[in-house]
């Protein structure tokens, strides 16, 4: 295991480290390899998957609320803490990551209401619900995000899933695309809609959503090259109602909301694929010790060792960029540039060195029963999820 050099932890932060790395060791890591190696992705979320013993035991384990057992801790430490968590995770599998992390997303939107009757509804009442990120559409991935360029605020861009104000209630029209994260088996989404096509992006809100509702349907699970512990899916809306108060974000809001939410998410990426290249690094450290070529351990070539400690340098300054971005904006209001930054070089690390653990694994790389040529197709998928690095980093030098 490389070494976390993280000082002045407190007894806490440890026990909570330690745990959390116990279960990416013991549940996650063997889980995701096993869903990984599962052809069709609709047998991910059935009924005997060992997907709901993960769910269940980091349930068990009350990793599902680290924030309200940590509450004692200072601002600092509790960000701290969840860039270490995070990486942790990472490290046992980054689909499975995600899927617990966006499983309580709508849980975030229902807080950020503030309405008494949301938050009974699915923060207290709703601990065995799981939700989704609902932003994708068909004909919109990534330019829905980038709300700093001109074409986010033009309402010749037409949305999939529209939300038309009826009274006291919403109805909902249209579609979310294959690659809603969660959203073939979620209970409920954190819808992003159009409320106003007028102004295009802009005019956009988003609800919490009940996925029970009538008109609500699905599409197959996305059949991926990576992150296959992750499920992704459509969710079709075919008139659903929901009540206004549902519509936790209006269109007055939206954009600043969207910033608020892609900072928060790219930091996390950025240090859950720490934990990617870190295990991918782990990896190839360990095989070049055991495998022997030329009469001695590859460790003692020289141009392994050297490929070697090049990848340790690149993980090493992915985590301390990821941890230095999740320190500052949980203390300061947050950059999203340093969010972005974080996200972008994370994800290009974590593929990087796979892709060079693969080499030094050689032809042994390349099949699947060793684990490096998986830890490079889900450093590949990161490199478009939450945002497409090349279109994030539109937004980021926009900040500059």
């Amino acid at each position: 295991m490389i070494t976390d050099i993280e000082v002045g932890l407190s007894d806490t932060e440890r026990q909570i480290r330690d745990s959390v790395h116990r279960f990416a060791r013991d549940v996650m890591r063997p889980a995701g390899e096993q869903l990984d190696r599962l052809h069709d992705p609709q047998d991910v979320i059935a009924s005997n998957s060992i997907l709901w013993d993960v769910f269940k035991k980091h349930r068990e384990a009350g990793l599902a609320d680290i924030e309200g057992t940590t509450a004692e801790l200072s601002p600092f430490e509790r960000a701290r803490l969840r860039a270490i968590t995070s990486e942790e995770m990472g490290w046992g599998d980054s689909g499975l990551a995600i899927s617990l992390g966006v499983a309580n997303f709508h849980k975030t939107f229902a807080m950020m209401s503030g309405r008494p009757a949301l938050i009974d509804r699915f923060v207290r009442g709703g601990q065995d619900e799981i939700g989704c990120w609902a932003v994708t559409e068909p004909d919109h991935g990534s330019d829905s995000l980038t709300f700093t360029e001109p074409h986010f605020s033009d309402s010749a861009i037409r949305a999939n899933c529209i939300a038309t104000r009826d009274g006291d209630d919403y109805i909902i029209r249209g579609q979310k695309s294959g690659w809603v994260s969660n959203g073939t088996m979620a209970t409920v989404a954190a819808l992003f809609c159009t409320i106003d096509p007028s102004q295009g992006f802009k005019g956009g809100g988003v609800a919490v959503v009940p996925l029970d509702l009538p008109g609500v349907s699905r599409g197959k699970p996305t059949n991926k090259l990576g992150q296959r512990a992750l499920n992704q899916g459509e969710i079709f809306f075919d008139e659903v109602r929901i009540p206004a108060e549902y519509m936790v974000v209006g269109s007055d809001a939206y954009g600043a909301v969207v910033e608020q939410i892609l900072t928060g998410a790219n930091a996390s990426m950025g240090t859950i694929f720490v934990g990617v290249g870190r295990a991918a690094l782990e990896h190839a450290v360990e095989y070049a010790k055991t495998r022997v070529q030329g009469g001695v351990p590859i460790i003692q070539h020289q141009s392994v060792k050297a490929r070697l400690f090049k990848m340790f340098v690149q993980v090493e300054a992915a985590r301390s960029l990821s941890r230095r971005v999740a320190h500052y904006n949980a203390t300061n209001p947050p950059l999203i540039q340093y969010s972005i930054a974080s996200k972008v070089n994370s994800t290009n690390t974590a593929f990087e060195v796979a892709s060079q653990a693969i080499q030094i694994f050689g032809g042994n790389g390349l099949t699947r029963d060793f684990p490096v040529e998986k830890l490079m197709r889900d450093a590949r998928a990161s490199m478009i999820e939450d945002g497409c690095n090349d279109l994030l980093s539109l937004v980021g030098a926009s900040r500059l």
